[in-house]
C-alpha cells in the first residue's frame, strides 16, 4: 500500500480516482508516500525518507519549499491551467470593478432600505458612482501562461486592445493566443502602453514587489491594476500612495491585507480566484492523476522542480532515477569540446548553469532560449519536437530573419519542403496589425557563398 497524506481538503472526485487497493489516503496517514495539498504551509515540514511526491491541488506553489524538495529528490507537481477558466472569470469582473464603483454603488444602495423615494434617490445619487468603459482601452497582460493568454483573449473578445509579455512563453502557449494580442519585448512596455494592467505571473524573486514607486512612475495616470496572481507582486505603500496622488484609478486584488482593507480606491476580494466547484474538481482530478502516473509508473508530467518525463511500460518492474546535472555537463563540454549533439534544452533552473556556457554554444546557435522552445519544464515535448523537425527562425533589430533550410547534403525537393514550410510559419505569424507588404525581399545562399535574390510577390503566391 501507498500512503498519501491530504493536508487540506481535496475534492472526493480526485481522491476517489486513487485505487483504494493500491493507496491509502487520508488526512491522518502516517509516513505518507505523497502528500496532497492546497493551501498549508510546508516550508516548517520535515519530510521522510519514504516521500517521493508532493501534488499542489492549483497552480501556485509558494507554500511549498520547491528547492528543498528537489535537492531530496521529492518531485512537486502542480495543476497548471485547472483553474484557469474560473480566475478568467474573475478578471473580466475585476476589470469591470477596476472600471466602475460597483462595490462601492451596491454598498450605497443598501443604505437607502427602509426610506422612501428609493428610486428618486437612486437617480439623483448614481452619478457618483459612474467610471468608464473597457471597449477601446489598452489591457496590458504580465505573464502568458495558461490563465494570462485567457485573460488576453477575453480582453480581445471585448474590444480593448491588448498587449502582453512572458519572457518563458511556448510555442504551444504562443498559438493559443488571439492573433489580435501584441507581444511586448518588455513588461516596461507593458506598463508604458497600457491602461489596465493584469498581473498573471508566479512570485519569484524577480517578480515579487514589481508594482513599486519606480514601475508605476512609468505608467499612464489613471492605470488601473488588477492582481489576481499573488499578493507580494505589488508593494501596498507604493500603490497606496499611488492611488492617493491620482496616479493609480483603482486596486484590484485577490489579497485582502491589514494594509489594504477599507482603503478608497481598493478593491478587495477575499480570494475567490479558482474557488468554484469546477475548479477546485479540476484541480483535484489533475493532481491524483499525476500523482497515481508517477507512483505506479515514474512518468512525470506539470512537475516544477523536475522536467517531464514519460515513457511507456516495457517490464513488470522498472526505476525512476533522479540526477541532477550541473557543473560536470559544463566541464565535459568546456574542457572535452563536447559537441555531439545539434539541439541544447534545458529548464529554466538549469540556466544559471548554462549561461557559463554561453560564449561557447552561442556562436554555434545552440544557446537554449525560450523563444525557441528550449528552455522549458516540458523537456520530453520539447525534445519530441527536435526530434520530429521544427521551424525556428530569429527575427534581427531590423526586421530580417535568418533561418537555414537545409544543409549541402539535401536534394532540392528536401530544400523546397523546408522553405515552403518556413515561409508559411512566417505568414501564419504576421501580426493582425501589420499593415501593407508582409514580406519585403529575399535572399537565398549557401553558407558564406553569394546570395540569390527572390522575388518576394511570386513567394507569396507559393
Amino acid at each position: 500500500m501507498k500512503n498519501v497524506l491530504c493536508l487540506n481538503k481535496i475534492a472526493a472526485i480526485g481522491t476517489d480516482l486513487l485505487d483504494k487497493s493500491v493507496y491509502n489516503v487520508g488526512t491522518e496517514v502516517a509516513s505518507p508516500d505523497a502528500i496532497m495539498v492546497r493551501s498549508a504551509a510546508m516550508h516548517e515540514m520535515e519530510f521522510g525518507a519514504e516521500l517521493k511526491a508532493i501534488a499542489r491541488a492549483g497552480a501556485g506553489v509558494n507554500n511549498i519549499p520547491v528547492d528543498r524538495c528537489a535537492k531530496e529528490g521529492i518531485v512537486v507537481f502542480n495543476t497548471p491551467g485547472a483553474n484557469a477558466n474560473g480566475v478568467k472569470e474573475l478578471a473580466v469582473c475585476a476589470l469591470m470593478l477596476a472600471s466602475r464603483d460597483i462595490a462601492g454603488a451596491m454598498k450605497w444602495a443598501e443604505t437607502l432600505a427602509g426610506t422612501e423615494g428609493v428610486a428618486k434617490a437612486v437617480e439623483a445619487g448614481k452619478s457618483k458612482f459612474a467610471g468608464v468603459e473597457v471597449k477601446g482601452k489598452t489591457l496590458g497582460i504580465i505573464g502568458l501562461g495558461a490563465i494570462g493568454a485567457l485573460v488576453a483573449n477575453a480582453g480581445v473578445a471585448l474590444g480593448m486592445k491588448v498587449i502582453g509579455c512572458d519572457p518563458f512563453m511556448s510555442v504551444d502557449a504562443a498559438w493559443k493566443l488571439d492573433p489580435a494580442v501584441e507581444k511586448a519585448a518588455t513588461f516596461a512596455e507593458v506598463f508604458e502602453k497600457a491602461d489596465y494592467i493584469s498581473l498573471h505571473v508566479p512570485a519569484t524573486k524577480d517578480t515579487k514587489g514589481m508594482i513599486n514607486a519606480e514601475s508605476i512612475a512609468t505608467m499612464k495616470n489613471g492605470v488601473r491594476v488588477i492582481n489576481l496572481a499573488r499578493a507580494d507582486l505589488v508593494n501596498n505603500a507604493d500603490i497606496k500612495a499611488a492611488i492617493a496622488d491620482g496616479k493609480v484609478a483603482k486596486y484590484v486584488t485577490d489579497f485582502p491585507t491589514e494594509e489594504t482593507v477599507g482603503v478608497d480606491g481598493i478593491v478587495a476580494i477575499p480570494h475567490l480566484g479558482a474557488s468554484t466547484a469546477e475548479s477546485e474538481d479540476n484541480c483535484a482530478v489533475m493532481a491524483a492523476l499525476q500523482l497515481d502516473e508517477f507512483l505506479r509508473n515514474g512518468n512525470i508530467k506539470n512537475s516544477v522542480n523536475f522536467p517531464n518525463l514519460e515513457m511507456a511500460r516495457s517490464a513488470e518492474h522498472r526505476i525512476c532515477v533522479l540526477h541532477a546535472a550541473g557543473d560536470d555537463m559544463v566541464a565535459k563540454i568546456t574542457g572535452e569540446n563536447f559537441f555531439d549533439y545539434e539541439v541544447v534544452i534545458a529548464t529554466p533552473d538549469m540556466m544559471g548553469v548554462v549561461g557559463r556556457l554561453g560564449r561557447v554554444l552561442g556562436p554555434k546557435g545552440l544557446m537554449p532560449n525560450p523563444k525557441a522552445g528550449t528552455v522549458t519544464m516540458n523537456v520530453a515535448q520539447a525534445v519530441k519536437e527536435s526530434k520530429a523537425g521544427r521551424i525556428e527562425y530569429r527575427l534581427d533589430k531590423t526586421n530580417i530573419i535568418h533561418c537555414p533550410v537545409g544543409k549541402a547534403s539535401f536534394g532540392a525537393e528536401k530544400i523546397e519542403e523546408n522553405f515552403n514550410a518556413l515561409l508559411s510559419a512566417i505568414v501564419k505569424a504576421k501580426p493582425a496589425a501589420a499593415k501593407g507588404q508582409y514580406i519585403r525581399s529575399c535572399v537565398i545562399a549557401s553558407t558564406m557563398g553569394p546570395g540569390v535574390k527572390l522575388n518576394p510577390a511570386k513567394l507569396m503566391e507559393l
